[in-house]
Parts: structure tokens; C-alpha cells; sequence
């Protein structure tokens, strides 16, 4: 190829950038936020909150870009693994998993050391404009309208062999394939009216080499608002704890500290010991998540060759399970293997999308299992629906207490292995025999 365009330039279009460089002789990505150094803009303040980087996310970052990890660690970052890697379930916390590292770091440092390793590659560009649609040669995206920030043209536009679509849950790439007559994507949507809170704190030695701790109501969920708080802390460069406090409906959070600090003083026990023991940095910023959204291009009848679409541009799904970042680099990993495969990119990136797809019906799965739990989500129910849920029900609970049962369900949340493998008969039967153990 001569020349691919990335609409976009945050995690997911960094990740796709460096995936195309190995096969396109030029790379040219669009991202309308002035992002610097420090990995921040003005665009986007979603970027501030606290993300996770879950194990398989890990793995193909080091994968993409070899020797981050150790440059991050260095410049502050802290690396976990076994106990220092804590998971709570209803308040909980689960056996240790050997074999997943979890990184503490903020999106935006790590998202800088990626920018940083992928502008460094010689064929890849950034430009600082705003793409405003798409061009077209027949059947097949044949480019990219956009305006360039201090530009004294208000709209160029650039012919590339393929074009991806890295912008976010916001994108309007299927409005404008519906615009140029090709119908509606199909989309799946699930409100959970979800919303998060994120504070930084000084840190010392308070929870000694614990890195990070994750707590989230379970399926069979003891949750009651007001008692106990899904929320999470990283220990992140710069000597700091980032924390988050999340909740739904009526209870989500906002950016009152007394209320951030009340919420974590209603947490598992190291979110609530650094309420305790160390001092607010900055203040709270807080962010509310409506829907979760899967657009599925692979079912798409109208799909045209030339374009490709990742990260929540094509799917987004809630953010408390931290599937985010790993979904996007997961994604890339399928971009790479795509054009390795010598495909024909006249014709509709199919084979992508199929491959694409496994990973965020994964995702999905995890996610909105989860969510329907709540009571005030009401569907879309999948069919079998009550079934799952009982599965999934008995299973989490032997996993609080079962280290085999636990290293599964920790492998499937940290997208290392599929769901599927959860429901097989034989991981069901060990848990309804932990789980009347358990009882009597």
C-alpha cells in the first residue's frame, strides 16, 4: 500500500498507526485535539479518569512496542503482579493469579510513551486536523476529507489505499456511509447510566506493595448503594494513588470531594485506607457513561472495501470493567494480521471484522452479563438469558474461594482466554460442588 489514513490519534489510532507501518509506505493520522507532551488535551476530559490496562493489553503493548514496559517503570510507572494485583467481588478479594501483571499508570502517560514510539517510526505523520468525511472511488473508501488546524483552505482532501476509523464511540463514519447511500450499520446499544469519579492522592507506603485493587458488585450482586462502593486505585507515576469511585442511576458520583471521600470511606479496605491516610491532589473529575454501543461492521451489508474501524469507534462498553485499552490494542493486533495476510483492499475488510468481532462479543458478553444485573438496566436480554445468569452466578461465587475456578474467571476478565471457556460443563460442575460445599 502507499498510504493508509488513521482518523484519530489516541490510544486506539496510535495502536492501529504502528500496526499499518509494517505494511503502508506512509501513514498519515488525523487527530483534531492539540495533545502534548504530557499526553493531555482539550478534547477529550474522559482521558483523565483512571483505565486499566488488563493483562492481555499488557502483553501486546510490550508485543508492539518492545521494551515500554521497562521504559515506563522507570519514568514512574510501578508494575504488579500476584498479591500486589488485588480483585474484589462484593467486597471480597480473590485468591492471587500467577501469570498477570497489571501496569499503574495513567492513560495519558502511557499514551505519550506510545505517541512518543509511534511518531518516532519514519513513515508515520501526524496532522492536527479534524476529519469531515469520506471520499469515494465505486464501491470502496478511496480517502479522507478534512480540515487542517491553522489551514487557510477549509477542507483538503487526501487519497489513501485504506482508511480506519479510530475516533471514538462519537465517530460519524456510519452516519456518513448512511448519507452516501449505503444504509445503517446495525448497532447494538445497552443504557447502564453509569457514572465515575476520579481523584489523585499522595502516596507512601499506606497499603505496602499493593499496585492495584479493583472492587465491582458481582452478578449475583450484595451491592447495596450506600453500603458498600465499586471503585478501584493504581498506584500511577509522579508518587500518586489515582482512584476511582464509580455507581448508577441515582448513585453516581460527582465531583464534590466530601462526597468522593465519603464514597471511598465506603470501599474495600485499600480504597478506604487511603481516604484515610492520604491527602487529595488536584480535584475530583467526574464523567458520565449513558450506553454501552457495539457497532457490527461484520454484519453490515453494505460494508465498502478500504475502511476499517477499531476502539470504542467500534465498540464501547462499560468502563468499569477496564476492557477498554485492551480491547483497542487486541484490535490492532487483528489490523496487523489482516494486512500480513496480503488481502484484497478493493474488497470489504471482511475477514478484519470477523476477527475483530470475536474479541468484542467477548467484551460484550463480560459486560452486559454483568450489567443486567442491576436492577435498573432493562435489556436488551440476550436468549438464555436466565440461564447464563444462574451459570454465571455460581461460577463467580466458587471463583471468591476456588483458586482453579479463579485463575479461569481471572484469565477471562483479563481477555487472556474467551468466555466460553467459563460454561464448559466440567468448570460448572466444580462450581455447584465449591459452592454446596461452601454451604454447608
Amino acid at each position: 500500500m502507499r498510504r493508509a489514513i488513521v482518523m484519530g490519534g489516541s490510544f486506539a489510532g496510535l495502536n492501529a498507526a504502528q500496526a499499518l507501518s509494517r505494511h503502508v509506505e506512509e501513514v498519515v493520522v488525523l487527530e483534531p485535539d492539540d495533545i502534548g507532551e504530557d499526553g493531555l488535551g482539550e478534547r477529550s476530559p474522559h482521558r483523565t479518569q483512571l483505565h486499566a490496562l488488563l493483562a492481555m493489553g499488557h502483553t501486546q503493548i510490550e508485543s508492539r512496542f518492545p521494551g515500554i514496559t521497562q521504559e515506563l517503570v522507570e519514568a514512574g510507572a510501578r508494575l504488579g503482579q500476584g498479591r500486589e494485583v488485588q480483585f474484589y467481588v462484593d467486597g471480597v478479594c480473590r485468591p492471587p493469579v500467577d501469570g498477570i501483571q497489571m501496569l499503574g499508570a495513567s492513560r495519558p502517560f502511557l499514551e505519550a510513551a506510545v505517541r512518543r514510539r509511534v511518531l518516532a517510526l519514519g513513515n508515520v505523520r501526524l496532522v492536527h486536523g479534524h476529519a469531515r468525511g469520506l471520499t469515494f472511488d465505486g464501491e470502496r473508501v478511496s480517502g479522507a476529507r478534512f480540515s487542517e488546524a491553522g489551514s487557510p483552505h477549509p477542507e483538503q482532501m487526501l487519497d489513501a489505499d485504506l482508511v480506519v476509523d479510530a475516533m471514538g464511540r462519537s465517530s460519524r463514519v456510519a452516519t456518513w456511509l448512511e448519507e452516501a447511500g449505503r444504509g445503517r450499520v446495525p448497532t447494538d446499544r445497552m443504557r447502564v447510566d453509569l457514572g465515575y469519579a476520579t481523584a489523585s492522592f499522595t502516596r507512601g507506603d499506606e497499603l505496602g506493595s499493593t499496585i492495584i485493587a479493583h472492587s465491582a458488585p458481582g452478578p449475583a450482586s450484595n451491592y447495596q448503594p450506600g453500603l458498600t462502593e465499586p471503585g478501584a486505585l493504581a498506584a500511577v507515576e509522579g508518587g500518586r494513588w489515582s482512584v476511582v469511585v464509580a455507581g448508577y442511576a441515582d448513585q453516581r458520583p460527582t465531583d464534590d470531594v466530601e462526597d468522593f471521600l465519603a464514597r471511598m470511606r465506603r470501599c474495600v479496605g485499600p480504597i478506604h485506607t487511603v481516604a484515610q491516610a492520604c491527602s487529595m491532589i488536584g480535584k475530583v473529575e467526574a464523567f458520565n457513561f449513558r450506553e454501552s454501543q457495539r457497532r457490527n461492521y461484520h454484519g453490515y451489508a453494505r460494508l465498502p472495501g478500504g475502511l476499517v474501524v477499531l476502539g470504542d469507534a467500534l465498540a464501547s462498553v462499560n468502563p468499569v470493567y477496564g476492557q477498554g485499552l485492551t480491547l483497542a490494542a487486541l484490535q490492532a493486533h487483528c489490523l496487523d494480521h489482516f494486512l500480513g495476510s496480503g488481502a484484497d483492499l478493493h474488497e470489504p475488510a471482511t475477514a478484519y471484522f470477523r476477527r475483530a468481532s470475536a474479541f468484542v462479543d467477548a467484551a460484550w458478553q463480560l459486560s452486559t452479563t454483568a450489567d443486567l444485573a442491576q436492577p435498573h438496566v432493562l435489556g436488551p436480554y440476550p436468549p438464555g438469558y436466565r440461564l447464563m445468569k444462574w451459570a454465571g452466578d455460581k461460577i463467580t461465587g466458587a471463583s471468591v474461594t476456588d483458586p482453579e475456578i479463579n485463575d479461569l474467571f481471572m484469565n477471562v476478565v483479563h481477555m487472556k482466554v474467551p468466555p466460553r471457556q467459563l460454561t464448559s460443563p466440567a468448570v460448572l460442575l466444580r462450581a455447584l460442588r465449591v459452592g454446596g460445599r461452601r454451604d454447608a
